[in-house]
This record gives C-alpha cells, structure tokens and sequence, in this order.
C-alpha cells in the first residue's frame, strides 16, 4: 500500500505527458514491485513500442511476463535486453536489473549501509597486476583512442530489433521453419561445429501484401540477439550509372562490419527482377548482378551475416538469386490465422480505452483479412469512439459495436494478390515451388 500514492502520482503525471517513456518505465517497474504484473506489463510495451531499445522496459516485462506464467516471452525479452546490455546494467531504463528469487521490496527506505571498503587495486608491473576500469571520461577517451569507431551505414536503417518471435501471434509453421533454418544453429554452437553449419543464410519470406513479413524479419533479428539493418528499394536505387551498384556495396560492408547482423530487403522481386525482363535496363541488370556477387562472391565474407528479404511476387525474382547459397530457403507468409488475428486485434487496442470486447468473435469474423486489415479496422472503430467523445465532451471507450462496423465496412485487400497467385499456382509449378500455396488455395475453397 505504500507503493500507491506514489503510483497515482506518475500515472497523473502520464495524463498530462504521456511521451514521457522515462516516467512510464518508472511506473512499470513500481507496479511490478506492487505485485500488478498485468498492469506493468502493460506500461512496458508502451514504452517499447516507442523506445524498442529501452532495457529498463525490456527487464520490467520480462519479469511481468515471468509473474504472469509467460516464460517463453520472459525468455524472449531477456535475451533481448542482455544482447543490447551484456553487462546487465541498465543504461536509461527505470531498472537495473532482474532480481533475485529472495528479494523483496521494503515498504519505507531503511538506513543507509555503511560504506564497503574499496578492495587495493593491484599496481601495474606487480605479480597481481589486473586491468583497472577507466575512473574519469578522459581516461575512457584515451583507452577508446585507438579503437574503430561504430560503423554506420550511409544507406538504410540500421539498429536493434527491439521485438523477438514472441510478440509475433500465430503463424506457428512460420516460425517452426524459421527455427530450423537460423535459431537451432545459432543457439547451439557445438552442434553447428559437430555437422560443420556456417553461419550464413538468406532466406526469402513471401506472400500476400500486409501479412506481417517485415514484422518477423525483425522479430527474428531480435531472436538471434543480432542488428537489424533494413533496407528499402529507394536506399539502393540510383539516377546516376553505376551508384545502384555502389548503394549495394555499402550496404553489404556495413552489414558486415556490424555483425551479427540481419540485413533484410524490402520487395526484393523490384531488385532483383528477371534479367530476362530486362533486356532494355542495362542498369537494373548491373543491380542484379552485384546482389549475385555480395551473396557469394568469391572475395565475399559473409559468415554472421543473415540475409532475409521480402516479397510479394516470388514469380518475378531471378532465378539465380533463388539457386543454392543464396535465397535458396522459402517461407510462404500467409494472411493471420485465428490466434494470430485475435493478437493483432488485441496489439492494435493495447493503451486505448476499451469497453467489454469479444476479441475471439471478432476473430472469427475477420478470416482472409490480413495484419494490415485488421490495424485499419482499429483504426477506424478508435475514429469512431473519438467522434463519439468528442461530441459529449467526455472520453468514451471504444466498444465491441464499433469494431464490428469497422469490420463490415472494411474489406480484405488480398484480393487481386490470390487471384495473381492462382494463376502461377495451377499453370506456372512444374518445379513445384508453389505447392504451399496451391495446397492454401485448395483449402481456402472449401
């Protein structure tokens, strides 16, 4: 109970400031001390979903996911902040630290301990000389003099994940493949060294537009503890002869000098396009050309490297990208299934007011929307609880009426993409490349 006033005190603070992270970080950790492991959960993914890098809010919810039985995304959430904070000291987050099993939280501060003796630092040139941490920012600037400074990309975005695969809902044979493909060899080295796996790849996801692709990308990088660097077709294409090819390079070297590192494509079907539907882009075939070349040239070292990309149209990506050692693996990305809709529901609602909702009845009666369909109906039931407020002067929740509107006046936008797929489906899979989606689309009749 003493805990109380003070949480009511942040949470009007957040009332008039809601961007303040710092204060809401705070807020979580103090609720997760009061033993609200919902409500501080809740506190941490907002501050996430802004700051995805915020350790502080990356160890309150892996707490608050540890107290709720979540061991999974306790798991996932540690990981993360131990890969951006290796020495397990927050930097800029409201908590240092996971604490131990026997630790409770004191009701009012106690005395203050009497201060430790600083143990004798050995002298250099000693039999017990041992490397002294830096004590002053000179002294930090003048050990750091001689080391190479971050490198940065010219190109694209390049930083921490700030999600893991736990934060993605449903899509199980996504992930079961994903596991196989990267995270099995990652998390066990020995096993890797035993049958001689590299630690290289390039895996495409494809499938209908705004079914979350990009999102398990990164959820991905945030599962293997490694950078994520995205890059998009505006960051490699070029005016100019020649500087496609030069954007493509300098994405490559900085992806290496980062790794580990997730480098992930963004319609990848634009950049490496057929050369065969190229015959008068002399341009976009030197661009298809260098890709082939940073994939495994012979110059080229790319272990720790992960390549991903994206796409929606697999049909128009060159064949050679998609031979062994390059994109050689697949994974089809279809529209949410029920629990993956039902989270993404639940997702796009999480720090509004709501009323009583019935998530898995809306679930229900979204099949065949996909994860951009479903932002869109929250979207337009919040407009409509606005509207609402706005008219009688007072905050009204969003209801379970509003999104049911929402949802009969929004239709699924994979229409057009199914009907394309078809067709490459039932008269262009003599390699059977699109078996996945011909057994989809089979069941999608029914």
């Amino acid at each position: 109970m003493a805990l109380d006033p003070v949480i009511a005190a942040l949470q009007s603070a957040l009332a008039a400031a809601p961007d303040n992270h710092a204060v809401r970080a705070h807020l979580a950790q103090l609720l997760l001390d009061d033993g609200r492991a919902a409500e501080a959960m809740t506190e941490a993914s907002a501050v996430l979903a802004a700051e995805p890098d915020h350790v502080g809010a990356l160890r309150t919810a892996a707490e608050a996911a540890s107290a709720s039985g979540e061991e999974a995304r306790a798991t996932a959430y540690r990981r993360l902040a131990d890969a951006l904070d290796p020495s397990g000291t927050d930097v800029g987050g409201a908590h240092p630290g996971p604490r131990a099993a026997t630790e409770s939280v004191p009701s009012r501060p106690g005395p203050p301990e009497p201060a430790r003796p600083e143990p004798a630092r050995p002298e250099p040139g000693g039999d017990g000389f041992a490397l002294a941490m830096p004590d002053t920012a000179d002294e930090l600037l003048d050990e750091w003099s001689g080391t190479d400074a971050l490198s940065e990309p010219e190109v694209g975005t390049l930083g921490p994940a700030g999600v893991t695969l736990a934060d993605v809902g449903g899509l199980g044979e996504v992930k079961k493949r994903l596991e196989l493909s990267f995270l099995t060899p990652m998390r066990n080295p020995a096993l890797r060294a035993q049958f001689g796996k590299s630690l290289r790849g390039g895996l495409m996801l494809w499938g209908p537009p705004g079914c979350g692709k990009t999102f398990i990308a990164r959820a991905l990088a945030g599962e293997l503890g490694a950078t994520f660097y995205e890059v998009g077709l505006s960051d490699v294409l070029d005016m100019y002869i020649g500087s496609s090819e030069r954007n493509l390079r300098s994405i490559f070297d900085a992806a290496r000098r980062n790794r580990p590192c997730l480098l992930f494509f963004d319609e990848i079907d634009a950049l490496g396009q057929k050369r065969s539907q190229l015959r008068h882009s002399g341009a976009m075939r030197g661009v298809v050309n260098q890709m082939l070349s940073e994939l495994d040239g012979a110059t080229t070292d790319n272990e720790g490297l992960f390549v991903l990309a994206a796409s929606n149209h697999p049909w128009d990506v060159d064949s050679a990208l998609l031979r062994p050692g390059r994109f050689d693996r697949s994974v089809l990305v279809l529209p949410p299934d029920l629990p993956a809709r039902e989270a993404i529901l639940r997702f796009h609602l999480r720090g509004r007011p709501t009323g009583q909702l019935d998530l898995g009845k809306l679930a229900k009666a979204t099949e065949g929307f996909s994860g951009a369909d479903l932002a869109l109906v929250c979207e337009q039931a919040t407009e409509a609880a606005m509207e609402e407020s706005m008219g009688c002067g007072e905050v009204r929740p969003i209801t379970h009426r509003q999104l049911v509107d929402a949802v009969s006046s929004v239709r699924p936008s994979i229409g057009e993409w199914v009907e394309t797929a078809r067709n490459y489906a039932l008269y262009g899979n003599d390699s059977g490349a699109y078996d996945e989606l011909a057994s989809w689309l089979k069941r999608r009749r029914r």
